[in-house]
C-alpha cells in the first residue's frame, strides 16, 4: 500500500471530544431492562483478522483500500451485502487510525449491522453503490414510552424530527452520537449517517473511545455496552460476530 495515498486519506476529518451516548436498535430496548450478570458467551479475547488491502485503491475513500477478491469472497461466506462487508473492512481501516489499540474487528461491526438493520435491508432499504442506504432508515421515536426518554438535540436537521431524538441510518446512531462522529468512509467529502460506510466509521470510533481495547473479552463487553448495555443485545452481537469470523477462511 503506497504511503502517500494512505497519508492523503488520514487528512479527513478530526477527532472530536466524544459525547458518550448509546445507539438505539430499530427494535427499542425496554427502558427498565436490567443488564444481566450473565455475558455473552463468546469469548471475543481475538477479534477477525484485518481484511487484506488492494494492490491499488480500487475507489475512493477507506472503501477503496480493501481487497476487492476477499470482499466478495467474505460476502459469499457471510450472506452479508457486499457493499456491507466492504464499509465494515474500510472502518476497520479509519479505526486502526484513530484507536490503534482498540482491535475491533470488522466482523464485531458486521454483528451489529444485522442487528440494528439486516445490513442497511431494514424496511426494503437497498445500499447503493455511493454506499448510502435508500429509503432513509429511521428509528423509533425516543420518547420515553417503550423507550429511552431523550430530547431533541439535533432540531431535526439529521433525524427529520425536532420533538425528541431518534436513531438514523444502518448503523442507527442517534444523533448526539453522530454529531460525536462525523465520518467519510467512502470519500465523497459527504459524512452522512445514511451511508453505511460513514456510519461504520462512526460506530467503531464510538465504541473504542468508550472501551479503550476490545481484543479482551471485558473490553470487548464493554465497548458493545456503549452501543446498548442490554444483555440480550450483546449476546445478539457476539453470536452474530462470531458467525461471520467463523465463516470467512481469511
Amino acid at each position: 500500500m503506497s504511503k502517500r495515498w494512505l497519508w492523503m486519506l488520514g487528512a479527513t476529518l478530526a477527532v472530536i471530544a466524544l459525547v458518550v451516548v448509546t445507539a438505539v436498535a430499530l427494535t427499542p430496548t425496554p427502558v427498565d431492562e436490567p443488564r444481566a450478570a450473565e455475558q455473552p458467551s463468546v469469548d471475543f479475547s481475538s477479534q477477525a483478522a484485518d481484511p487484506p488491502f488492494a494492490d491499488e485503491p480500487t475507489r475512493p475513500g477507506y472503501v477503496g483500500l480493501i481487497d476487492p477478491e476477499w470482499v466478495s469472497r467474505a460476502a459469499q461466506q457471510t450472506g452479508i451485502p457486499k457493499l456491507a462487508v466492504l464499509a465494515y473492512a474500510g472502518a476497520i481501516v479509519r479505526s486502526r487510525e484513530v484507536y490503534p489499540e482498540c482491535g475491533i474487528g470488522w466482523n464485531t461491526l458486521a454483528g451489529i449491522g444485522l442487528v440494528e438493520s439486516d445490513h442497511g435491508r431494514h424496511g426494503g432499504s437497498v445500499i447503493g453503490d455511493d454506499l448510502r442506504v435508500r429509503p432513509d432508515i429511521f428509528g423509533v421515536v425516543l420518547d420515553g414510552g417503550e423507550t429511552r426518554n431523550i430530547p431533541d438535540s439535533d432540531g431535526g436537521a439529521i433525524d427529520g424530527i425536532s420533538d425528541f431524538d431518534r436513531a438514523v441510518g444502518p448503523m442507527q446512531l442517534i444523533p448526539q452520537t453522530w454529531s460525536s462522529w462525523p465520518s467519510d468512509g467512502n470519500g465523497d467529502a459527504i459524512a452522512d449517517p445514511q451511508n453505511i460506510a460513514d456510519a461504520a466509521i462512526a460506530a467503531a470510533n464510538h465504541m473504542c473511545r468508550a472501551a479503550g481495547e476490545m481484543v479482551t473479552p471485558d473490553g470487548w463487553r464493554s465497548g458493545i455496552a456503549s452501543y446498548n448495555n442490554a444483555t440480550t443485545y450483546g449476546t445478539a452481537v457476539a453470536t452474530a460476530a462470531q458467525r461471520y469470523a467463523d465463516a470467512v477462511d481469511g
